[in-house]
This record gives C-alpha cells, sequence and structure tokens, in this order.
C-alpha cells in the first residue's frame, strides 16, 4: 500500500467523520424543531385527539371526574360518566390522566367545535333536566338550568324556585342528574 492509499483512506475518514458531525447537527436541529413546533400545541389539541377515550380528570372545584371525552368545543368538554354527563369549562381543568399522545390542529376541527360553553348549557335549558352547578370555589347549586345569556347562567334552586345566576367564569362544571 503506498502513500496514495494512506492519502484517500485518510480523506475518507475525514469525510466519515464530517458526515457524522452533520448527522449530530441535523439530529439537533430536528431536536429544536420539534421543541419550537410543540410549544404551539393546545390542551384542548391534545384533548381532541383523545375523543372516545376513557380520561381522567382533576376539575377545579369539583374533585376527579372520570369517563368517556365525548366532545371538545371552545372552552369545555363533555364527559359521559355512567348516568351522569358533565359539560366540563376547559379554564376549571387541571390535569387529565388517560389522554392521547397525539394532538389535532385547530384547523382539523368541525364547525361544530366552534360552540361555546353557553350553547351547552342551552341544551341543558332546552330539555328542563335537573343538573347541579359546580362552581371552581366549590360551591354548589341543584335546581334547574332556566335561561343561558352571553356569560352567565340562570338555575332555579330549590323548593321554592329561588333564581340564581352563575357566571361563567365562576363555573367549573354542569352534571346532569340524568
Amino acid at each position: 500500500m503506498g502513500w496514495e492509499d494512506d492519502l484517500f483512506a485518510l480523506f475518507d475518514d475525514l469525510e466519515h467523520q464530517a458526515g457524522a458531525l452533520a448527522a449530530a447537527d441535523r439530529d439537533e436541529e430536528i431536536a429544536d424543531r420539534g421543541r419550537a413546533e410543540y410549544q404551539q400545541v393546545s390542551l384542548a389539541s391534545r384533548l381532541m385527539a383523545t375523543v372516545g377515550s376513557e380520561v381522567s380528570i382533576a376539575v377545579t372545584g369539583v374533585g376527579r371526574v372520570a369517563g368517556t371525552l365525548e366532545r371538545v368545543a371552545d372552552g369545555w368538554l363533555l364527559v359521559g360518566s355512567g348516568e351522569h354527563d358533565w359539560v366540563i369549562s376547559q379554564g376549571a381543568v387541571g390535569a387529565v390522566e388517560g389522554a392521547s399522545v397525539r394532538a389535532v390542529p385547530e384547523v382539523a376541527w368541525s364547525p361544530v367545535t366552534r360552540l361555546g360553553l353557553g350553547s351547552a348549557l342551552r341544551r341543558l335549558a332546552d330539555v328542563g333536566e335537573r343538573c347541579v352547578l359546580h362552581l371552581r370555589d366549590g360551591r354548589r347549586y341543584d335546581g334547574t338550568l332556566r335561561r343561558v345569556g352571553q356569560d352567565f347562567c340562570e338555575i332555579a334552586v330549590g323548593e321554592e324556585r329561588r333564581m340564581t345566576l352563575v357566571a361563567f367564569h365562576a363555573l367549573a362544571a354542569a352534571q346532569s342528574r340524568g
């Protein structure tokens, strides 16, 4: 083996080292991009990919709600739990167990998901079913939803049917009595 073979072997070795360094840089860049892109993923996007699955949700003022995640919409979730359905304000969600590792970007959501919390509460009011409104501070109102405004709902409570207004920002969840 002559000096030319040694020189070509050296060049081959240097080329392999350069390729390995470029691959390491590329892997690092891909990891950085992945972290940067993931910061754009919302909780609602992760939950949207979880629809149809069993979850356990820690809800402020309520505690743990377990059941099937049936719907995710603008600011609220619907969880079916045996005989009861839960309309949960997304702002009251503290933790979720059982969520999908995937996410569904908002551009892929159905237009129906744009309906806000008021729409879900109006459905409860329309059927006239008894429900329990759970507030984030732990208070509860057991009664019948009557009307739903822009940022509040009206519930008839007790035998005297006393009207109570509940602001959406204070509401953690509405539980059907089903």
